[in-house]
């Protein structure tokens, strides 16, 4: 699971904050500090928003809370 984030970003706060309550291991990556991992976020999702969760080859671009735990839930992913 990797959740790409842009320092400053309060939704990917969220989702981090969410993820670490829940338990889920991740793999943090910040974009604004990697310009590869951009890229890489452009080539798995098809934009550059974050956050993005993926997971696998599941992809959840530019989210909130609710659409997080649904999206974990629907696809039965759990920590």
């Amino acid at each position: 699971m990797i959740l790409y984030v842009k320092t400053g970003c309060p939704w990917c706060r969220m989702a981090e904050d969410y993820l670490d309550k829940g338990g889920y291991q991740y793999q943090r990556v910040d974009v604004r500090r990697d310009p590869d991992s951009l890229k890489e976020l452009r080539r798995v999702s098809g934009q550059t928003s974050t956050p993005t969760l993926l997971v696998g080859e599941l992809v959840l671009p530019d989210f909130g809370p609710d659409e997080l735990e649904e999206f974990l839930s629907e696809h039965k992913i759990l920590p």
